[in-house]
């Protein structure tokens, strides 16, 4: 592995940290600053495109301020580096409290891809996209 890919990749953990830990101060130093041509950009599952650092950072502090707990266990994680921009797709599998008084947690499974760019500042998240993965009827079948 590239020296590059590993800091990518330490950087990656870094962002599911931040979340994990409510960390809003990591989050915000994680995250690339805007500049002409280059703005920040974050979907959420579910959510519309979230344009600019300063609303994708609000996003991450409303998601933190109203997640009790959440944990992150990352896997198929791919990182792919070209020049001063990389890449990170991978399979977020989330353990977060429910909202549901018969049951203490909920599960599910999303999948991401976050891009990084190379700044004066190091290495910082430019993008980060996550859809969720459906689990329906079929996936049980076949695990029978």
């Amino acid at each position: 592995m590239s020296t590059a890919s590993a800091e990518i990749e330490k950087l990656n953990e870094a962002f599911y940290s931040s979340i994990e830990s409510g960390d809003l101060d990591k989050m915000t130093d994680i995250w690339a600053e805007d500049q002409a041509g280059r703005v920040a950009m974050c979907v959420h599952p579910g959510w519309p495109m979230l344009t600019g650092r300063a609303e994708v950072l609000r996003s991450w502090a409303l998601i933190m301020a109203n997640t009790p707990y959440i944990q992150f266990v990352l896997t198929d994680v791919r990182t792919t580096v070209l020049g001063d921009v990389a890449v990170v797709t991978c399979a977020e599998n989330i353990l977060t409290a429910a909202d549901s008084e018969d049951a203490t947690f909920a599960a599910g499974r999303v999948v991401a891809t976050n891009t990084f760019v190379r700044t004066p500042a190091g290495w910082k998240l430019w993008f980060h996209h996550g859809s969720p993965v459906l689990q329906g009827d079929d996936e049980e079948e076949a695990e029978e």
